[in-house]
């Protein structure tokens, strides 16, 4: 079935108990989104499920509500493992850990946390006091299972999350060795925020006669994805690094993350933005995960303003306070495309999407409309007198806001002393003149080759 916005449901009328309800209210949720109003119902009928929907449309919540609602039936001891949920990374393994701790604070459920580049002897020891569900990535998971430090005989909820991400990383004989160690008569539900026929391979071998949900993304009336904002820009390769800090210049992102092809280009990428006076940071497979850890630290408290990072290290991040996604280069594949642009415009802001294309990549362009059934704008890159606009603009903007603070400390007296030797249309404007230069950076060094 494919879902948009409707009427309002609340969460009890989708069979949630009271109390997880009476906790969902404290989180401040007041109604459940699409695709909590379609897979909560279903995962609580003990159907399988395949659900198409993408990151940030609060699919945690619709997968982990009614997993710890049929958790807490009667069942088998605490001491096993009765709901599994694999993610592809590390942070969306701690990302989701956490939600459902959240979710099912008061109900004595305990949540393990599985990843990678932790300690192992830690996670043995917090299974064996008994984990009710483990959330897990699959190398991780697939580890315990050789040790015997987790045994998935029990699980009775099982969740595949960002499957499609999962596959991309080459996790799916891994996914398929973990599928076959749990029980045959387990209920299993498929997340992923596209369907290629490799998601649907994996949904015939581990699913049974699953019930379908797609969540159709909301569209303004111009047929665009809400809130995204899509431009291209045909650049040589060369210019990239130039045509890049313009833009930047121009757009003046809150918080970004550009995607490039190789580490190489993200630690050379890194070291121009940091010279040109940005606050960037590398995010790449060759960091160890203590420097990852700090990198997006930083990044969700806003320390930094650029993440410079490979498709693969930027896997299952969730960072909702993204204001633009640039692809310095073009993906490998449309589904890719959608998974990065994906990564802004959540939770109610405006986001922005742009692509350096090369000029043999344009009609690539046209591919990724037609997948995406959105209009890429191609534009051409600002030009020097489109950045001073757009610095006089905000230099304007910062006068009107103190005027109308009328907060002026001790410079009126300097003004109306000023007054008494020159015309005052003309001390303001050598006043704003002074402003504008002061916050205007070199407009040469952005200049790209050959313009």
């Amino acid at each position: 079935m494919s879902v948009r916005a409707g009427s309002a449901v609340d969460f009890i009328s989708l069979g949630l108990a009271p109390p997880l309800v009476a906790t969902l209210s404290v989180l401040g949720y007041e109604e459940p989104t699409p695709v909590q109003r379609e897979a909560i119902p279903l995962i609580l009928s003990g159907r399988d499920l395949l659900a198409q929907a993408a990151t940030g449309t609060g699919k945690t919540a619709a997968f982990a509500l009614p997993m710890i609602q049929r958790l807490l039936e009667p069942g088998p001891g605490r001491r096993h493992t009765r709901g599994l949920v694999l993610v592809p990374t590390r942070e969306l393994a701690m990302q989701v850990s956490e939600a459902i701790h959240k979710y099912g604070r008061g109900t004595g459920l305990h949540v393990v946390p599985l990843y990678g580049g932790a300690s192992m002897e830690q996670q043995v020891r917090s299974l064996s006091r008994g984990a009710d569900i483990a959330v897990a990535t699959p190398g991780r998971a697939l580890d315990h299972l050789r040790r015997r430090t987790l045994a998935l005989d029990q699980v009775r909820v099982l969740v595949l999350d960002e499957a499609d991400e999962m596959l991309d990383m080459g996790f799916v004989d891994d996914i398929d060795a973990i599928l076959e160690a749990t029980s045959a008569e387990r209920q299993a539900a498929l997340f992923s925020a596209t369907m290629p026929a490799r998601i649907l391979s994996i949904a015939r071998r581990h699913l049974r006669s699953p019930a379908r949900v797609t969540i159709a993304p909301e569209k303004t009336a111009t047929g665009k994805l809400p809130r995204i904002r899509q431009t291209a820009y045909i650049v040589r390769r060369d210019q990239k690094p130039a045509a890049l800090d313009r833009i930047l210049d121009m757009e003046q992102p809150a918080s970004a993350i550009v995607f490039c092809r190789t580490r190489l280009e993200v630690d050379t990428l890194t070291e121009t933005l940091n010279a040109h006076g940005y606050r960037a940071e590398a995010l790449h497979g060759g960091m160890q995960q203590r420097q990852r850890d700090a990198v997006m630290n930083r990044l969700r408290s806003e320390k930094t303003d650029l993440l410079i990072a490979t498709d693969v290290a930027a896997r299952g991040l969730n960072i909702t306070h993204l204001s633009h996604v640039v692809n310095y280069d073009l993906p490998a594949d449309p589904e890719s495309y959608v998974h990065r642009i994906g990564r802004t415009g959540r939770a109610g802001r405006e986001g922005v999407a742009i692509t350096l294309a090369e000029p043999r990549e344009h009609r690539l362009i046209r591919t990724l409309e037609h997948f995406t059934k959105q209009k890429i704008d191609v534009a051409a890159l600002p030009t020097v007198a489109d950045l001073r606009a757009r610095r006089l603009e905000a230099t304007i903007a910062s006068v009107r806001t103190h005027l109308a603070s009328r907060d002026f400390g001790d410079v009126r007296p300097v003004v109306e002393s000023l007054a008494q030797e020159f015309d005052v249309l003309d001390i303001a404007a050598a006043a704003i003149t002074m402003a504008h230069a002061a916050t205007a950076r070199q407009d040469e060094r952005v200049k790209p080759k050959g313009r």
